[in-house]
């Protein structure tokens, strides 16, 4: 208690009364994220600028504690859960556009800005930014580039790694590290994007933004089935015809959003297809036509495009409201991140399927089909120890299926606390000792989000096997 003490001491007097949080009621509100679990902080701090994280961080370091940045804590992995107590840092307050230069298309922001919030303040200007995950009313733009987070329009835009230009980040002594695509030498921002706070904790970005086309046709088809539904994606991509979104939502995702929102999508469709275009009106008004040639020719039951703004805003808030709509039937979800190639939607989505009967759990399967990014989510009720572990069991066999189809752990959503120790599934131990490597050069004392990526035994180079009880000699 007296060293929690004389680090809430030394951080007030770095930071100022207002600026830190140590009573447990207050530290519960930092405990957790979107994930589920919770862990209490020693401390969480507010900081208003770059050189107060400095502060905090070599407080920090004399202090030997621990330190976790957060943004808003709609991460859905444990990746803001601060496992080993310690300090938290939100960036709550630091939630800036600090720059924004029209002409070149790009905005300076601290790490705290909402998401949406630029492309609000860039709109006047036609400019929006690309990355859209569907938490971007909430989620900060330091925690998307925390886990490299993409969206519907990752197909077309690209994830964060392709939007980020430069960034100031705050190293393990505590010294301010400004870093560019454009710097000679090692890319450093690559590194940092998708690092989930564990090589050095962001305070500001400089972010690329895109020009608003002239024409959005957002429209969806019906099928039977996912399968058809995949196959309709397939022949889009192969036809050259450039979407900037296509998303697919089984029946139990599109029978929960229309009940919550009422946007039109068929109660009786088996899966439907979300496609948006865009650019300029004869292009997207060709590429309509061609799109809803090909879902009728792949056994649509039915086409539909909105037929104004609001409608296609009504059609976006359903899908992007899917898991909040799930509380209709279940308490509680548990949603995974994996992608396959394209091609192989149609087994993924049997195998989750397929799992999920085997725990006795409802699913529903929201798909950025893509590029091949699946978000089954499992619903269950936290209450039942039961159900707590079959979920868990269940979201690490679909992973493991996935794999096994050539896909990944993760598209978007980070590895985190929660999928840890799945890593030796994708790396082998030469690969997670590499990358431990690269991280002890950014932050030997691990004082930077601890336990956190790798998985637990990866240690001195090392990692355990699945299933093995003790670290390797």
């Amino acid at each position: 208690m007296s060293d929690a003490r004389e680090l809430g001491r030394r951080l007030r007097e770095a930071l100022g009364t207002d600026s830190v949080k140590t009573t447990p009621e207050d530290l519960a509100a930092y405990s957790f994220d979107a994930c589920g679990e919770d862990r209490l902080p020693d401390a969480a701090v507010l900081p208003n600028d770059a050189r107060e994280v400095s502060a905090i961080v070599r407080i920090a370091r004399d202090c030997g504690v621990p330190i976790v940045a957060r943004g808003a804590g709609t991460g859905l992995c444990g990746g803001a859960v601060p496992v080993s107590g310690g300090i938290v840092v939100s960036f709550a307050r630091m939630n800036r556009i600090v720059s924004l230069d029209v002409p070149g298309r790009r905005a300076r922001v601290q790490a705290g800005l909402v998401n949406l919030e630029l492309s609000r303040a860039t709109a006047a200007s036609g400019l929006f930014f690309g990355p859209d995950p569907s938490s971007q009313k909430s989620s900060t733009l330091g925690g998307n580039a925390a886990t490299n987070a993409g969206g519907p329009r990752a197909y077309s835009c690209g994830s964060m790694s392709a939007h980020v230009l430069g960034i100031e980040f705050v190293d393990a002594t505590g010294d301010i590290v400004c870093a560019s695509i454009d710097d000679p030498g090692y890319d450093l921002v690559a590194t940092l994007v998708g690092s989930e706070g564990t090589l050095g904790i962001v305070t500001t970005l400089d972010l690329r933004l895109l020009r608003m086309p002239r024409a959005v046709c957002v429209a969806f088809a019906a099928f039977d089935a996912i399968e058809t539904a995949s196959a309709c994606v397939s022949a889009i991509v192969a036809a050259g015809i450039g979407a900037t979104a296509l998303e697919i939502m089984d029946r139990t995702i599109v029978r929960a959003v229309e009940a919550h929102y009422h946007a039109g999508y068929p109660l009786e469709a088996g899966a439907v297809l979300l496609v948006e275009l865009a650019g300029e009106p004869a292009d997207v008004e060709a590429s309509e036509r061609a799109v809803a040639t090909l879902a009728r020719e792949h056994g649509a039951l039915a086409w539909r495009s909105a037929a104004d703004a609001r409608e296609r805003d009504a059609l976006w808030a359903a899908r992007k409201g899917a898991a909040g709509a799930l509380g209709r039937i279940a308490p509680n979800y548990y949603i995974q991140d994996a992608t396959v190639p394209r091609t192989r939607l149609p087994q993924a989505v049997r195998a989750v399927e397929t799992i999920a009967r085997g725990c006795g759990l409802p699913v529903g399967n929201v798909v950025h089909a893509g590029d091949g990014n699946l978000h089954p989510l499992i619903m269950f009720d936290r209450r039942v120890p039961r159900e707590r572990e079959a979920v868990v069991a269940a979201g690490h066999e679909i992973l493991a299926a996935c794999i096994e189809l050539g896909g990944t752990i993760s598209g978007e959503h980070g590895i985190g606390y929660e999928k840890r120790d799945t890593l030796p599934l994708v790396y082998s131990s030469d690969d997670i000792a590499t990358m431990q490597r690269l991280h002890d050069a950014f932050d030997p004392s691990r004082v930077f989000n601890p336990e956190k990526i790798f998985p637990r035994g990866a240690i001195c180079g090392e990692v355990l096997a699945p299933g093995a009880t003790e670290a390797p000699p």
